[in-house]
């Protein structure tokens, strides 16, 4: 299994190529610099694995939500040598990228057999700009991380996570916007937050390579973003009028 991976949506700008089980990632916060590093790390990435793009099975990309401009970058770049090469395209969740980072439990081995660790719910937070995150929950199951909820974005002092359990680990920029708003009000229930996380290409791939064995991927033309927004481009009145109300 050999595939390109872009993870453009925030201000880090990432690649990956993942190659049978083997990941290399080129990694910087980068804002503004994207479509000028994307695809010359992408071709240094190709020719480090030792492959051509003619052996890639598929292209990965993070399709949000995110900043708009990065996404439509991830999406262009991936559908663009996608259809050149006549291979598929597999997006993921910018989110699930995020919630990756937490590690599955462990499974450890002892006298009465293989005990696994504690699944702890995850939740996973992006910095939207303009006084809102973007949110979604997951869980690990077994060696697939599942979401638990749909996408969303909202203001930190709006969001309402379900349940009264406590156990969370929280990942993500959305943890420190707005001065922290979202980690001090769910603070009780976290056991862990991380709020300078941002997504990886190397982590991308992975779940690519998972969902590519799963059958999940889709035709260039039908790829979709996640801008989760109904409106990408407030002028800056918008914008201000939209601070002023919170």
């Amino acid at each position: 299994m050999k595939l390109l991976a872009f993870e453009t949506a925030t201000e880090a700008c990432s690649i990956a190529v993942y190659v049978d089980g083997e990941v290399r990632e080129r990694f910087e916060i980068a804002p503004r610099r994207h479509a000028e590093l994307a695809l010359p790390w992408a071709e240094h990435l190709l020719v480090e694995a030792g492959i051509v793009r003619s052996q890639l099975d598929a292209i990965a990309l993070s399709r949000g939500p995110g900043a708009f401009t990065g996404v439509r970058l991830a999406i262009a770049l991936a559908q663009g040598i996608a259809l050149a090469l006549d291979r598929p395209l597999v997006p993921v969740s910018t989110l699930a990228v995020l919630a990756s980072q937490v590690p599955p439990p462990r499974v450890t081995a002892g006298e009465g057999g293989c005990d696994v660790g504690t699944a702890h719910p995850i939740l996973a937070a992006i910095d939207a700009r303009m006084g809102e995150v973007y949110t979604g929950t997951f869980v690990h199951r077994g060696d697939r991380l599942e979401a638990t909820s749909g996408e969303a974005v909202i203001a930190p002092a709006d969001y309402a996570l379900a349940g009264d359990d406590a156990g969370w680990i929280g990942v993500g920029t959305g943890f420190a916007a707005g001065e922290g708003v979202l980690a001090a009000r769910l603070s009780s229930r976290f056991v862990r937050i991380d709020a300078q996380a941002l997504p990886h290409a190397a982590d991308l791939a992975r779940l690519a390579a998972d969902a590519f064995a799963r059958g999940e991927m889709v035709a260039p033309e039908l790829v979709e973003p996640a801008y989760l927004r109904n409106n990408v481009a407030l002028t800056l009145e918008e914008q201000k009028a939209l601070r002023a109300s919170r």
